[in-house]
């Protein structure tokens, strides 16, 4: 019997997944049977599975909790990837204070919680910065989902923003505007089952002022980036760090700081965009290497 993967998506990303065609044409070409299942789908018999690749389900920001309860229930009928503690520990931002605390270069975070003063969070969070932009997101958010870019001075639109998301039950994470993005964009860089792959460059998604995407995600520009040895040095970093040994696939989000230096903006080890379009072979190694994992 052939080996069968479930690529767990979401209603909402049907069609808008670029990563899928060349996913299913990978596991395809391997002799593997894969097919996209909503991770919500009522009926989905996930048992039947050898696996279930977790990859554009990008509703779950929303629904959180339902969307953990589902990762235990899945992960106890088939392999989950990535497992169910890395999801857990991803998908809230507060591990950024976590791995600044490893000592790892990150983009200063700092968080407001639900019945927090938000004036003060931002007070305190502006004295201790001195940029003349910030970014406001919610801790637990998806493709610049409810994520504006304030200037320092527009206080009032700011607090707008964040009690906005405190009062809808949603901690609130300030990070400042490292303003290098608008001539170099980020740069993410891909391992896939514990190796480097691929590296892509983002391009600045957030004008000032601009209300956030009222979509499933931002556009992005995308194009290839070789990753300076600094970059791949900080991403290795970061990933040596982490308590769950060699991931499946994991992205880390870099954005040089005034310094130059190489920081941490996110890492997306659940439901990442790997942009196998933008590097022939990359989803042949996803494929090769979830394979490897259920030999």
């Amino acid at each position: 019997m052939r080996t069968a993967v479930a690529l767990v998506s979401a209603r909402a990303a049907r069609g808008l997944d670029a990563d899928m065609p060349p996913l299913l044409a990978a596991f395809g070409a391997a002799g593997a049977h894969a097919e996209i299942v909503d991770w919500d789908e009522p009926k989905a018999d996930w048992a039947r599975f050898d696996a279930a690749l977790l990859r554009s389900a990008w509703d779950y920001t929303e629904r959180l909790g339902e969307f953990l309860a589902w990762v235990e229930r899945v992960a106890s009928l088939t392999m989950l990837l990535n497992p169910p503690p890395v999801v857990r520990w991803n998908a809230d931002k507060h591990y950024l204070l976590e791995l600044a605390r490893s000592g790892l270069p990150v983009v200063p975070s700092s968080f407001a919680e639900p019945g927090a003063d938000c004036g003060a969070a931002l007070e305190e969070f502006l004295a201790r910065q001195t940029c003349a932009q910030l970014v406001v997101k919610p801790a637990v958010g998806a493709g610049s989902r409810d994520t504006c870019r304030h200037a320092r001075t527009a206080v009032a639109e700011t607090l707008v923003h964040m009690r906005r998301l405190l009062d809808a039950g949603r901690s609130v994470l300030l990070q400042p505007y490292l303003e290098g993005v608008d001539a170099q964009g980020e740069t993410a860089v891909i391992h896939i089952g514990g190796d480097f792959s691929h590296a892509v460059r983002k391009g600045p998604l957030l004008p000032l002022g601009a209300p956030s995407t009222e979509a499933l995600f931002a556009p992005e520009e995308i194009t290839v980036r070789a990753p300076g040895m600094d970059e791949l040095s900080v991403a290795q970093r970061v990933l040596a760090a982490l308590p769950f040994g060699a991931l499946l696939y994991a992205r880390v989000d870099l954005i040089r700081d005034a310094a130059g230096t190489p920081c941490l903006l996110e890492l997306e080890l659940t439901e990442p965009s790997l942009y196998f379009g933008h590097a022939p072979g990359s989803a042949q190694r996803l494929v090769g290497a979830t394979l490897a994992r259920l030999a």
